[in-house]
């Protein structure tokens, strides 16, 4: 079992920067993928960014390519999403998860084996 949790969401400004982590209870990540989530009132949960174990890949939604990054510390079992540029459609709860096989392109929440609570991101115009 691996808890997630997720913290350094806030409300921000249009053009500001946030760096979310996710801080995983298992005693190592080294062979998950992980993701980041959003799910905005009224809508489906999308795909962020993802990583792979060793950090050889990452992936992107588009809306956010260019102004997101995703990273990870396996030493500290924490991954990261900086976020700059954020504009008022990235108002969001945001997800970490972890896909314990390690799929390459984990882009679909059903991939992920395990979430965490959320983290609430908000960005006034």
């Amino acid at each position: 079992q691996v808890q997630l949790v997720e913290s350094g969401g806030g409300l921000v400004q249009a053009g500001d920067s946030l760096r979310l982590s996710c801080a995983a209870s298992r005693r190592t990540l080294s062979r998950y993928t992980m993701g980041w989530f959003r799910q905005a009132p009224g809508k489906e949960r999308e795909f962020v960014a993802a990583i792979t174990w060793s950090a050889s890949n990452t992936y992107y939604a588009d809306s956010v390519k260019g102004r997101f990054t995703i990273s990870r510390d396996n030493a500290k079992n924490t991954v990261y999403l900086q976020m700059n540029s954020l504009k008022p459609e990235d108002t969001a709860v945001y997800y970490c998860a972890a896909d314990r096989h390690g799929t390459v392109l984990a882009m679909a929440p059903s991939i992920y084996d395990y979430w965490g609570q959320g983290t609430q991101v908000t960005v006034s115009s």
